[in-house]
């Protein structure tokens, strides 16, 4: 599915800062057939990854060596700066304020009150990703929290989220999927005792393969892991697997 641009409030970009660059553009290109030039000089590194000239994600070097290396996930918004005030406003807190990217857009890094990271995108010259939810690029955002409400009160208020709660009523939700005028645009799962106790509240990324199974011995033959092999769920089979540098990712394929 090709995209020319998002509406505020949608995800739209993903990305990964990797101790060595060389070697995350190997892995993500054997795996999802990814191809990523060299980006310009001024950015410092940062390529655009695509697939038959579609942007798919964003690849660059690790700027703190003290951060974990996970996959962010960037939320389209009209204003940056507008969308800051609401953050602050709504008991989140900002951890890279804004910044202009080149021509590309402007961005800034946000936590909610839970402690989850996630991007804000005000694009430019750069809309996002241009292909989704085809093999070997982005099909959703997802949020493990430990605290369903106080979270479905922030993005309410900061992205006009409306949150659809799944399961038996009575108890928490076994799912909960995020909307913007009644279309799905994400989901929140409250961690379970099956998540590692370390683990902080956290925006996960699913990309999407023709078949589940082949894709988590690929990434075992990569070098990369399967936490958690591949499973059924309602909308299709996914796994829980990383890449060779101990970035954590999802990979899924949806029910035809």
């Amino acid at each position: 599915m090709e995209v020319e641009r998002y509406e505020n409030g949608v995800p739209s970009w993903v990305d990964l800062g990797s101790p060595d660059l060389a070697k995350a553009k190997k892995f993500y290109g054997s795996l999802f057939g990814w191809n990523t030039p060299e980006g310009p000089a001024e950015a410092g590194g940062y390529s655009v990854a695509d697939i038959g000239g579609k942007t798919v994600a964003g690849l660059g070097p690790k700027m703190d060596p003290n951060m974990p290396t996970v996959w962010m996930s960037y939320v389209n918004v009209d204003s940056v700066d507008d969308t800051l005030a609401k953050v602050s406003a709504s008991g989140g807190t900002v951890l890279a304020p804004a910044m202009d990217v080149m021509e590309a857009g402007r961005m800034a890094i946000i936590a909610d009150p839970v402690g989850a990271v996630i991007g804000l995108w005000q694009p430019n010259q750069h809309s996002g990703a241009q292909l989704v939810n085809e093999p070997g690029t982005l099909s959703w955002n997802e949020l493990i929290t430990t605290d369903l409400e106080k979270s479905k009160t922030f993005y309410k208020a900061v992205f006009g989220w409306d949150a659809e709660d799944q399961g038996p009523p009575g108890g928490p939700p076994a799912y909960t999927e995020w909307k913007i005028s009644g279309r799905s645009i994400g989901g929140m799962m409250l961690k379970n005792d099956m998540m590692p106790a370390e683990m902080p509240p956290n925006w996960g990324v699913y990309f999407a393969v023709p078949d589940t199974d082949a894709a988590a011995e690929k990434i075992k033959k990569l070098g990369g892991s399967v936490l958690l092999p591949p499973t059924d769920i309602e909308p299709g089979r996914f796994a829980v697997v990383m890449d060779d540098q101990g970035a954590p990712f999802n990979v899924i394929t949806m029910k035809s």
